[in-house]
């Protein structure tokens, strides 16, 4: 047994009736790895998380978080993991300390150990000036380092993140992370759900989900180099009439619109340049810069996205 993978899913499926929510995934997360899990809506990512933490049974396959199988050992996995929602859940009529001596013991830390444990929190996310406040009226941000301060009380050894930014300002979002990579720093293992592709840039490795099966796996940079000299920027206008003409141009993959630039995905750079332009002439689109870029993240779901549907 690895004891370096804090997390291991093998064929991990989960069907409700005829429907497929989870199609046979397969991924490892090690300790101190920080996983980034990106989709759309409906994706399958919230399924996912739900059978890891031990709420949702799986259909089929196995996956092991903290070293205990989701499906035969749950309530062991449940002391193991800590979890922080998109929606804050803690309780707004106590205040931020109040909260955490409360879930303190429910998780069962008492006396000493707590005020030890939670004087530790409070310093480790910068609470401690509010300590005293009512969480219903902290801001967006301090109530996400107060649901983060609650999930890690216990000293779990996975944490799973299920949107942690959504709704909170760009400041707040960047003091979220240097925490998340503390904590990833002290030898925890982080699994993260987000629909901000800057923030998977964050991430050690990412996997991208659609329609419950996994497109793609790997560090961000890496990804990204594998689509190097297929992305073609066209900065023209009118964009949509544009972006229609281009679509139809052979070698053209995909377009994706940039603020006043498009992104096209090609299998033949130089023939696609020409050809832009013809059509562009033909189409009254005016043109006022083309060139290769680098790929983005979002790039690279936007490719891995429509070779999916050309499958389907």
């Amino acid at each position: 047994m690895n004891t370096s993978v804090a997390i291991d899913v093998r064929d991990l499926s989960r069907h409700f009736g005829k429907f497929i929510a989870v199609d046979k995934v397969n991924f490892s997360i090690d300790y101190g790895e920080i996983f980034g899990f990106l989709g759309p809506n409906g994706a399958g990512k919230s399924t996912t998380i739900r059978m890891l933490c031990g709420i949702l049974a799986s259909t089929g396959g196995t996956a092991s978080v903290g070293g205990f199988d989701v499906n035969r050992q749950s309530e062991q996995i449940k002391e193991v993991i800590g979890y922080v929602s998109q929606r804050f859940s803690l309780y707004n009529d106590l205040t931020a300390q109040e909260n955490l001596e409360f879930y303190g013991r429910i998780y069962g830390i008492t006396g000493k150990d707590l005020d030890d444990r939670i004087e530790e929190i409070l310093r480790l996310t910068g609470l401690q000036q509010w300590r005293h406040q009512l969480a219903g009226i902290l801001s967006g941000g301090m109530k996400q380092k107060l649901a983060l301060a609650n999930a890690i009380l216990h000293k779990p050894k996975v944490l799973f993140l299920d949107e942690p930014t959504a709704g909170i300002d760009p400041l707040s979002r960047r003091a979220l992370w240097e925490l998340l990579y503390q904590i990833a720093d002290s030898g925890v293992a982080l699994f993260v759900t987000t629909h901000y592709m800057e923030e998977a840039e964050r991430c050690s490795h990412i996997a991208f989900i659609s329609q419950g099966r996994i497109l793609k796996i790997g560090r961000p940079n890496d990804l990204k180099d594998e689509m190097t000299g297929t992305l073609l920027e066209v900065e023209c206008s009118p964009l949509m009439k544009a972006s229609s003409l281009f679509q139809k141009i052979a070698g053209v993959k995909g377009v994706t619109a940039f603020g006043t630039t498009l992104h096209l995905n090609t299998s033949d750079m130089e023939r696609v340049k020409a050809e832009v332009l013809n059509a562009a002439r033909s189409g009254g689109i005016d043109i006022k810069a083309m060139r290769p870029i680098g790929a983005s993240l979002e790039d690279v779901f936007a490719s891995l996205s429509d070779k999916q549907d050309e499958k389907h």
